[in-house]
C-alpha cells in the first residue's frame, strides 16, 4: 500500500477510468483494480489529508485507512455517487478524527486579522485593492504556495471549514455533518475565514503588480 501511495504522488496524470467498471471489477477482489484506484486518487487524497494535518505520516497513514475502509465498504457506495467525492468523504472523517486524537493546543485568535468597523458601520481601515485581477493572480504558482501557506496559518476550526468548502467544495450541510456542528457554525466559521485569510494575503497584494 505505501509503495502504491508513494508512486501516486509522483505521477503526472492518468485518464479516468470507467468508474463502474472499476467498482465491478474492486467487488470480486481484482488487485489490479485496487492498485487502478490508488494511482488514480492517491495524490488528491493525500492533499487533502496533507492540508487538514499538516503532517505527511499522518497524513499518508489516513490515505491508507481510506483505502482499506472503502474497500471493506464498497458494497455501501451508491452508484449515483462519485467515486471520488465517497473517498474524499471517508478521508476527511479519517483525518478529522486523528485530529481530535491529537492533544488541543490553544488556538490563535483571528480578530485582528478580520475588517474593524467604526459607529457609523463603516470599515475603520478600508481593504486593500490587489495589484492583479484576481483570476490571473491566482493562476500563477508561487501564489498558490503562498496562498495554502497563509491558510495553514489559520486556527484549525477556521482552516478546515475553508478547506473542506472551498478547496474541496463540500456543501454546507456535509461540512456540518462532518464536523459536528450546524450548518449556522459553518457558515460563519466560512465568513472569519475568508476574511482572516483576505487580512493574512493583504500586505502581498495591496500593491499594484504584487
Amino acid at each position: 500500500m505505501n509503495a502504491q501511495l508513494a508512486a501516486s504522488t509522483t505521477t503526472t496524470t492518468y485518464p479516468r477510468p470507467d468508474e463502474s467498471d472499476v467498482i465491478a471489477r474492486l467487488r470480486t477482489g481484482d488487485q489490479a483494480a485496487f492498485e487502478e484506484l490508488v494511482r488514480t486518487h492517491g495524490r488528491k487524497l493525500l492533499a487533502l489529508c496533507r492540508r487538514l494535518l499538516g503532517n505527511e505520516e499522518d497524513a499518508r497513514d489516513a490515505v491508507q485507512e481510506t483505502f482499506v475502509a472503502a474497500f471493506r465498504s464498497l458494497d455501501g457506495f451508491r452508484a449515483d455517487a462519485r467515486l471520488g467525492t465517497w473517498l474524499s468523504r471517508i478521508a476527511v472523517n479519517y483525518s478529522l478524527m486523528k485530529l481530535r486524537s491529537r492533544r488541543r493546543k490553544p488556538e490563535q485568535s483571528i480578530e485582528e486579522l478580520l475588517p474593524q468597523f467604526l459607529a457609523d458601520g463603516h470599515q475603520a481601515r478600508e481593504s486593500s485593492s490587489w495589484g492583479a485581477p484576481a483570476d490571473s493572480v491566482f493562476e500563477r504558482e508561487e501564489v498558490v504556495a503562498l496562498v495554502r501557506g497563509q491558510i495553514d496559518r489559520l486556527p484549525e476550526r477556521y482552516r478546515t471549514v475553508l478547506l473542506l468548502r472551498d478547496i474541496e467544495e463540500l456543501d454546507t450541510e456535509s461540512v456540518a455533518k462532518l464536523l459536528g456542528v450546524t450548518p449556522n457554525t459553518v457558515k460563519v466559521r466560512l465568513h472569519r475565514a475568508r476574511q482572516a485569510l483576505r487580512g493574512l494575503l493583504a500586505p502581498h497584494f495591496g500593491q499594484t503588480g504584487a
